[in-house]
């Protein structure tokens, strides 16, 4: 069966923009673009007409690719301040010349609508409530939406990024998940893989999962997009795998919707922790 995230991410959205009109203020993310790179503007322009679809505030910040480091903390400092600013999100990726740890650290953590400060990712370990990344959320908010059971089940994701690898083990080990993280040292990958009752892959290489790699009536989750010759594509090879897998999420149209729905998700957190704290 198809895992269909856009599906499930409308739904999502419908109950979000229900919950921003009963609002009595404006709800307003700020969004800083630095440089000039292409895949960069284009996600920069889907998540300001997602905000837009369901009635938050886009606050748009175009810096030069030039643009120190200093200069960035400054603004940073500043939208910290804002009281009209609820959430805060630095759009990745940043120059060379940019330490992007340093950028994401100055963030408020109360506004810190993509969960990557040392704050929000410390109390992820700690199972403490705390925004959490949008793709891992949106893996799990799709199992469960999908009445996928992830309790006791061995699960294997393939990627140890800070961004999805990482909070989305620790997501499935608070479902009371077994997991394992392989990556691009794992020896005996195909063994691995192929013990696993979920399997979740995000490592940026097209259709690298193939059908032998996957027991039999596992579910697959496939996080990964790729561009090959004009075509967007997963990181699981999905004509194959789909004959042997249980459930199985498309790209597009699996978790990126997801993704995009989670993050809109933690803009009405951060909006609603800086709201109690005011009340």
């Amino acid at each position: 069966m198809i895992l269909d995230g856009l599906r499930t991410a409308e739904v999502i959205r419908k109950k979000i923009a229900e919950e921003v009109a009963r609002q009595d203020e404006e709800i307003t993310l700020a969004i800083l673009h630095i440089g000039n790179d292409q895949s960069s503007m284009i996600y920069l322009e889907s998540k300001e007409k997602a905000c837009a679809e369901v009635g938050i505030n886009t606050k748009i910040l175009k810096l030069p690719e030039n643009i120190s480091q200093r200069e960035i903390l400054n603004i940073i400092s500043d939208l910290n301040k804002d009281k009209t600013v609820n959430a805060t999100m630095v759009q990745t990726p940043l120059p060379k010349h940019i330490d992007t740890e340093t950028i994401l650290n100055s963030v408020d953590p109360m506004k810190d609508v993509d969960g990557l400060s040392i704050y929000n990712q410390g109390k992820l370990i700690k199972d403490l409530q705390c925004v959490v990344p949008a793709t891992a959320q949106g893996v799990i908010t799709l199992l469960k939406n999908n009445n996928i059971d992830i309790s006791g089940k061995n699960v294997v994701i393939v990627g140890r990024s800070i961004v999805v690898g990482k909070p989305l083990a620790m997501l499935f080990l608070k479902e009371n998940a077994t997991v394992t993280i392989a990556h691009s040292h794992t020896t005996n990958l195909k063994d691995i893989t192929k013990r696993a009752d979920i399997l979740a892959v995000a490592i940026g290489k097209p259709r690298f999962i193939t059908a032998d790699m996957v027991k039999k009536d596992a579910v697959v989750v496939d996080i990964g997009t790729n561009r090959v010759m004009g075509k967007i594509c997963g990181d699981v090879d999905f004509e194959n795998v789909q004959t042997v897998a249980s459930y199985i999420s498309p790209v597009p149209k699996g978790v990126g919707p997801m993704t995009t729905a989670m993050l809109l998700s933690n803009v009405i957190k951060c909006y609603k922790n800086q709201k109690m704290n005011r009340d």
